[in-house]
């Protein structure tokens, strides 16, 4: 057996069940944090369903507590060596007080638990890729800065911003070795594209679907990256095992995901229905009005034609076996899933009429 044990904040999540089933698959012993015993137990279910080979232990915790409702000096956390903070909120239209609570005080509040964690070796967070590699210099934040930003960027992705350079700056007070990964869009499993997740990228392929998209956002140069669940998972389950990877951040996502408008044009013809031939340059979309094109304005700031230093992540995980599955197949295999899953929707609530 593994001498880790790896407690999980966020185990109920798209990324958390996955990070989860990827640990106990490697013998790792998992504690998950979670906030009521039906959600452990539905998560509980989902990995007996999904060949986890184990199940974890769990406590529950609250995130409006300082504390998180529990005794780091407990027999329950006495051999955790490593906690992964996959916690939070995705979600658009969320006001800034919301946001700030749900991204940023409730990862300050993982960082200063682990801290008093004996045997804890190592604090993986999950940020984001186009918000990671912020300078913990900055913080604290002033109320001024914080409403600039939030107000700029929109309450989710300015919230994601902060709690980036808060993490890594109380964990550096506190003597806390930590591992930021920047993960993007997260997509379905790369076999057979399971995928919980139906916000961003999700929902243009789905308007897609129902005929609802009408035109195709950006150009050939609008990047907007993907990573498969399962290989985020495991990139994840590596990072506390490697001593390079302390106090380092990785942004993790497939450099070959296709320019927006062309993967979306794959999806449409695999999918059987019509493409928009229109197209709309991203910088024209960001100043129409949201009532014209549909879109929420906190999504069209992922609307662009940066790229990202991927070559760290990708080094280290090459040199322990892990590579992106094919893009192209992941991709469509997510689409399927995604549509499959909305028409059995579907189908209950017409039975049920």
């Amino acid at each position: 057996m593994s001498s880790r044990h790896a407690l999980v904040f966020g185990a109920t999540g798209h990324i958390g069940q996955w990070l989860v089933r990827e640990l106990l698959q490697q013998g790792v012993t998992v504690t998950a944090a979670v906030r009521t015993k039906d959600s452990f137990q539905r998560l509980a279910g989902w990995l007996a369903e999904h060949d986890a080979g184990g199940r974890p232990a769990f406590v529950l915790v609250d995130f409006s507590r300082d504390d998180l409702g529990q005794d780091p000096a407990s027999n329950d956390f006495a051999s955790v060596t490593e906690v992964h903070n996959v916690a939070g909120a995705f979600a658009f239209g969320m006001t800034a007080a919301d946001a700030y609570s749900a991204n940023v005080t409730s990862a300050e509040r993982v960082v200063r638990f682990a801290a008093k964690l004996p045997a804890l070796t190592r604090l993986v967070h999950l940020s984001g890729y186009r918000v990671g590699g912020q300078d913990p210099a900055n913080v604290p934040w002033d109320d001024s800065r914080r409403a600039r930003e939030y107000k700029r960027l929109g309450a989710y992705e300015g919230s994601k911003v902060e709690s980036d350079a808060v993490v890594q700056s109380v964990a550096a007070s506190l003597g806390v070795p930590f591992t930021m990964v920047n993960p993007a869009s997260v997509i379905g499993d790369s076999v057979n594209g399971e995928s919980t997740q139906v916000l961003g990228l999700a929902t243009s392929v789905m308007d897609l679907f129902r005929g609802k998209l009408p035109a195709l956002p950006g150009n050939d140069r609008t990047f907007v990256p993907v990573v498969t669940a399962d290989y985020l998972a495991s990139f994840m389950a590596l990072v506390p095992t490697r001593p390079e990877a302390e106090n380092a951040s990785y942004w993790v996502l497939d450099d070959a995901t296709p320019p927006l408008p062309d993967l979306l044009r794959m999806l449409g013809k695999h999918l059987k229905v019509r493409i928009p031939w229109l197209t709309i340059p991203s910088g024209l979309l960001k100043k129409l009005p949201p009532k014209l094109t549909g879109a929420d304005p906190e999504t069209l700031s992922f609307l662009s034609e940066d790229r990202y230093p991927t070559a760290p992540a990708v080094a280290l995980a090459e040199a322990h076996g892990l590579h992106h599955p094919p893009v192209g197949p992941a991709l469509r295999r997510w689409a399927d899933y995604l549509v499959a899953a909305e028409l059995v929707a579907s189908g209950k609530r017409v039975a049920s009429t």
